[in-house]
Order: structure tokens, then sequence, then C-alpha cells
């Protein structure tokens, strides 16, 4: 069984309960294990068995109630088969409109005129059946499959006022025998499908502004690139055909195409599309490059590492309209309302007609029409099912600009609740790289040579704090000289013959093992390093200690100011580490954290996130390394800070690609805000129908004689569905 998961841009929904025909059809088919379809991005998501399913024959099934998928063949047209698609819906809606227009005005006006009927017949015909054939075709191939949507009310409201205004236009002698009137609604049945096209209009220009981040992320990615030849000429290729390895030129202002490591040149890179963070990136030799982010002063030549679907930018590219496609929690009542909505309506709808057939008296018929239209028309499920998908899709994007990837629906609406966040230290909270603080020499010791003799032993050594303290020296001037018999001491540091002379660097435990005399003001200094909790590094010659180095994990600038914005928040803040007390106290102390707990192994870390969320805490798990992934899994809402391991991405539910700790509480706000908006949405989708339908079918008229005109139904359903993604714009302003 080889189960893959594969996302399919769908075409011809036109509400919630279109997108609820499609998830039945697609779950109905052999082989498909789940499948979820998101009316906002007209996504289906959809994991199947690749041996008892594939993409033809899940195109067919849908196909057949009347809507299509695109295929992966055809996905790199999606944009301009949606672009084709609005504007015939364009063109649709503004010719609807013009014949519209005249015809509101002989049936308000002129109904008096000269074969006035037949004037309105003949503008009425190509609105409903040329500017609505959207909705005929879709009802009548849903109909045989059992199935009923948006299309199924609009196509019964409008063709039942259409066939009775004919029959009353060619036969009006039939009303008047029975001494009634033989009323005609070709306005009626026009302007709702003018409405509806138009309120489709702006509802999928306003769709289209939340989607707003997929489309720059996109814009990112450059379509050509200059490689480096063997020969050393750059030349202009696609973006395709670049493969791993290739050497890459990115001029002063171009965007890098693919992530790789610097070669050669050294320049400032523009990351802030990618993380959200505005100052740039200085980059070296060796240091990592990412695809779409901008060159600014000087020239760099990148080795490629990850190319196409590999980059940084694709995955997050991919994450978003996963997100985005991905169903929050909060909508399961939603889409169970709208799966039996438009079948409830329809009964309303006919029961309200034969009680005002039944007790509306002479004008019962009339009354009992007309309700029964407007009880059609006004009742669309859109509002209901855009309430949710477009709030997400636009919060997910601004997560997106500001660098805090959100990789479900879930994740977003359980972090509004989180009231404690466990941070690891090391690359949480600290850089998660040892930084020089202090070098200290002894007395008798000559530093301005003695340094490059220090710095030629360390740059040797392959420990990470030698590496700071090689890097430290080199930046203070410290020259490379040549260097013999080196060797490492386990545990304990390195020795070497440097200028025929023997040196050591290294721990205590390693200059005492060696003899090596220690003067009392290095041991005075570095007894006072160690207990602010930094490290102490060694160099001696074989007699005598002549330098120290103190080197200490620094907390990042926003760290303090962020643990304070959480508290502020309502938030317990928790930090956990496997380093040793001092150490831990330390860092807390500078960070402002109360609850601390030190020496704690992985397991141990899951197992204090289990007992928070006993204690009725829901937790948010932060960390970066692959010793974080069994918390980020246990906890409630898991955040990975970006410049960790693949494995702490891949589990956690929110990653911030800056590892900037500040985005942690933007996260969690944004979470809150984007929750009020879906609770908004709701609210209003459910009142507007509670509200809406009791009126359409005349519930006023016996208290003020109040009947609702099916052409003012028809403007409110279209305002009901663009005020709901309107409302779910206003996140993309947010602060």
């Amino acid at each position: 069984m080889a189960v893959v998961r594969q996302v399919f841009p769908v075409t011809g929904m036109s509400c919630a309960s279109c997108a609820a025909a499609v998830e039945k059809a697609l779950s109905a088919q052999k082989g498909v294990v789940n499948a979820g379809v998101n009316y906002a991005n007209a996504d289906a998501v959809v994991e199947y068995d690749t041996v008892l399913a594939d993409p033809s024959r899940l195109r067919n099934a849908i196909k057949a109630i009347g809507y299509d998928i695109i295929i992966s063949e055809e996905q790199g047209n999606v944009a301009d088969l949606r672009t084709a698609a609005l504007k015939a819906l364009r063109v649709r809606a503004i010719v609807s409109l013009v014949f519209s227009v005249p015809l509101v005005y002989i049936g308000m006006f002129a109904m008096n005129m000269p074969y006035a009927n037949f004037i309105m017949w003949a503008l009425a015909t190509p609105v409903v059946f040329w500017g609505g054939a959207r909705f005929f075709t879709g009802a009548w191939k849903q109909l045989s499959h059992s199935v009923a949507t948006m299309d199924s009310l609009v196509a019964l409201s409008t063709g039942v006022a259409y066939a009775y205004s004919v029959f009353n236009t060619l036969f009006p002698h039939f009303w008047m025998k029975q001494g009634l009137h033989g009323h005609v609604y070709f306005e009626a049945s026009a302007v709702v499908v003018t409405f509806i096209l138009l309120g489709k209009l702006l509802e999928e220009k306003a769709k289209t502004d939340t989607s707003f981040a997929i489309k720059k992320l996109v814009g990112l990615q450059p379509r050509t690139v200059a490689r480096v030849s063997a020969t050393g000429a750059p030349e202009e290729v696609e973006i395709d055909l670049i493969h791993v390895g290739d050497l890459l030129l990115a001029r002063p202002g171009e965007r890098i195409a693919v992530d790789g490591k610097v070669a050669e040149g050294s320049s400032f890179v523009d990351e802030s599309m990618l993380s959200g963070e505005s100052v740039p990136v200085e980059k070296l030799i060796g240091e990592s490059v990412f695809a779409g982010t901008v060159n600014q002063s000087g020239s760099l030549r990148y080795t490629a590492e990850k190319v196409g679907s590999d980059t940084m930018l694709s995955r997050i590219i991919r994450m978003v309209q996963e997100a985005q496609g991905s169903k929050a929690p909060v909508q399961q009542l939603a889409d169970k309302i709208a799966a039996v909505f438009v079948p409830v309506v329809i009964g309303i709808a006919v029961i309200s007609f034969l009680l005002w057939l039944l007790l509306g008296g002479d004008n019962g018929f009339a009354f009992g029409f007309s309700s029964f239209v407007t009880v059609l028309v006004i009742a669309c499920p859109c509002a209901l099912g855009l309430a949710t998908p477009t709030a997400l899709v636009a919060g997910i994007g601004r997560g997106a600009g500001q660098g805090i990837l959100i990789k479900d629906a879930r994740s977003l609406e359980v972090a509004c609740k989180v009231n404690a966040v466990v941070l690891d230290k090391t690359g949480t909270i600290t850089h998660g790289r040892p930084e020089v603080t202090a070098v200290v020499w002894a007395f008798s010791a000559d530093s301005s040579s003695l340094a490059s003799v220090f710095y030629s032993l360390e740059s040797l050594s392959e420990h990470p704090l030698a590496r700071s303290v090689s890097a430290h020296l080199a930046a203070n001037g410290a020259a490379h000289l040549p260097v013999n018999s080196f060797s490492a001491v386990p545990g304990g540091g390195v020795t070497a013959f440097c200028e025929r002379k023997l040196y050591f660097a290294g721990s205590e435990k390693l200059m005492r093992s060696m003899n090596i005399a220690l003067p009392e003001d290095l041991l005075s200094a570095a007894g006072e390093y160690q207990r602010s909790a930094q490290t102490v590094i060694w160099f001696s010659d074989h007699a005598s200690a002549l330098a120290i180095v103190a080197l200490a994990d620094q907390i990042k600038p926003t760290s303090r100011d962020t643990i304070a914005d959480l508290t502020r928040m309502g938030i317990e803040v928790y930090m956990l580490t496997g380093d040793n007390e001092n150490v831990a106290a330390a860092i807390a102390q500078q960070a402002g954290i109360r609850h601390v707990t030190a020496g704690v192994s992985p397991a141990e870390k899951a197992a204090f996130v289990a007992a928070l969320q006993k204690e009725g805490k829901v937790v948010a798990m932060a960390g970066d390394g692959i010793n974080d992934s069994q918390a980020l899994a246990q906890s409630d809402v898991s955040i990975a800070m970006g410049r960790g391991s693949d494995i702490a991405m891949d589990v956690a539910g929110i990653t911030i690609i800056s590892s900037d700790l500040a985005a942690i509480p933007r996260a969690i706000d944004l979470s809150r805000k984007t929750v009020s908006i879906i609770r908004q949405n709701l609210f209003w989708a459910f009142f507007y129908n509670v509200v809406g339908i009791p009126v359409a079918a005349g519930a006023l008229y016996p208290v003020n004689g109040f009947m609702l005109n099916p052409m003012i139904a028809g403007a409110a359903m279209a305002l009901s569905s663009v005020s709901v993604v309107t409302n779910s714009l206003r996140l993309r302003w947010m602060r």
C-alpha cells in the first residue's frame, strides 16, 4: 500500500455545500484514505493509495457531479485558469447587469407599456440562461447524483420564477378566468442571477486577496540564474536546469535562486521575505544562502545544495498552502450544517408556499410564490462556508509574511488558548553557540605575539569552543603560524609545537595533569567567570599558563523582552535545559524566567510537558533540536525555532523561521485575533440565516405588512458573503 498526499485545485464550486459534495465524492472513491476540501482557497487535499486510485479516476468522479479538479500535469497553469475563470465571471456579471437595468425599470415603472411582458422576457432570457448557465448545469449534474447545493437553490428559484412568468405572458387569460392577476417575475429572476454573479465576483476578488501571501512567496522564485561554467564564465539558464553542486553567481540586487553555501565573495543579504527580519544578514564563505532572498551589495558565488521543491522557499510555500487548505476543529460544525442546509431550505420554502396558499386568502398564491422564491434566494450557505476558511487563509498568510509558518489550522486555533510556554535554553533563549566574553593574559605574557600561537592551535581543533576562540582571535588580528606534532587530548584540549616550543590549550584539568604552573591572577579571574556560569579555556607553554578565555552562550537580544511580553499576556514561562544548574540559573536570571529545570533528558522534557497538561494547562513548547522533538510532539502547540533541525520543524505545528523568540507572542496574538474573526464570521453567518429565512418566508407580514422582495434577497445574500470575506481581510492590516 503506497499512500500519497496530494493537493488538487478544484474548479466550479460556488458555496460550502459544493465543497461538501466534492469532499463526499472524493471520500467515496476506492483507495481514498482521507479527503478534505476547502471552499475558501478551492483546494482538495487527498490521501490515496496509488495502487487503487489515481488522479484521472478522481477527476472523473468529480466531473460527474459538475465540478473539476486540476491534476498535476496542468498545475503549472492553475493561476492562468483561475484568472481566465475570473475574467469570464466578470463578463457574465457585467452583461447581466446591462440587461437587468432596463428590465427593472420596465418591471417597476413601465408595466403598462405595449408588449411590456414580451420585452422583459427578451431581456431576462440571456441573463437567466447565459449569465446563470453555471447554476443550471451544476444543479442538473448534482441532482442526478442526489446532491443539493447553492446551484440547486439558485436554479430552482430563478427557473421557477422564469417559467411561471413565461406561462403568464403566453396564457394571461388562465388567471383572469379565476379572477386573479397573473404576475410576472422576469425582473426578479434576472436580477437575482445578476446580484449573485456580482456577489461571486466581489467574493472571488476578496478571496484572492486573502491568498496574497502565497502569491508574494511564489513571486520570490527567480525564473533564471547565472550558472558559472567550467571556464569560469557565467551563463543565464532556466532555474529548472540547476543541479546540486552547480556553482552559481548572484550579482548585487539579484535574488538567490536556490539554497546553497557561499563559495566566493561576501555580501549582505536581505532575508526579510522569509524571516520577517528587516536587518540584512552578512554572508561570508561557508555560510548558507536561501532561495528568494536578495543579494544587496557584493557579488556572491555559491554552490547549489537544495534545488526545486527541496529549497527552503519551496518548503515554506508548500507548508503555507497545506495549512491554508487544512480545517480547524471549529469548522466541523459549519461543515455539518452546510451538508444538510440546502435540503432543509428547500423544505422550508415549500412549507412557506403551502402555508400562504392555505392561509393567505386572495393573495395567498402570489405571496406564497414570492416567499418560495425569496427563501431559496436568501438562504445560501456561502457566508457559513466562508466564515472559517477565509479567516484561516488570511491569518496563516499574515503569519507567513512575519516569518511565522503555521503548519495546520488546528495549531492556529489552539494557540489562542495557550497559558504555559516551555522553552528550551540552547538555540531558543540563547544563540546556541558559545561566544568569547573575555581574554585575560598573564602579566608576564607577550599577548601580541602569543595570540597567533594560541590561534594556530585552536584553528586546528574541531571542538565548538575552539572554533569560537579561533574566530575571536582571528578577528583581533591573530595570524596563522606553522604548527608541528598537533594532537588532541580527549576531554582535555590540544597540544602542539609552534616555533620549536610546546604549547597547550584546553581545560584547567589538562593544565594540572601536565604540571603547568597556574598564576594566581589567572586562577582568580577564571573562578569569577566560572561562578557566572561561563566556560574557561586555558592557554600555556610547557611551563606556565599564559592566558585564559571565557566563553558563554549569550541570550538573544529579544529574549528578556519576549518573556516579559508573554508574562503580560497571562502566560507562564518555563525553561528546560540539559545544562547544569549554575548555567541554567544564570541564563534564567538574565532572561527573567522564574520557573527553571536543569539537567533534563529529552524524555524528561516530554514528561514535564505532560505534567503541565495534567494540571489543566494548554502548553506550547519551543525548541530547535532533535532532543526537543519528543517534547514538541507531546505539547498542545509545538513551535520550532527555524534555524534548528529538520526533525524539529517536521514535528512542530508552528515554525519561527528567524529563530527570534519575539515571534512566539506574535504567533499567539495572531491566533487570538484569527479565532476572534472566525467567531465574528460564524455569528453573523448564523444570525443572517436565522433572521433572513423567516423574514423571506413572510413572518413580518402579519405584524407590519412587510414582504421581502426576491431582488433584495439576492443582494443581501451576495453581500453576506462579501462581508464575511472582508472581515477576514482585516487580519492583513491588524497590528
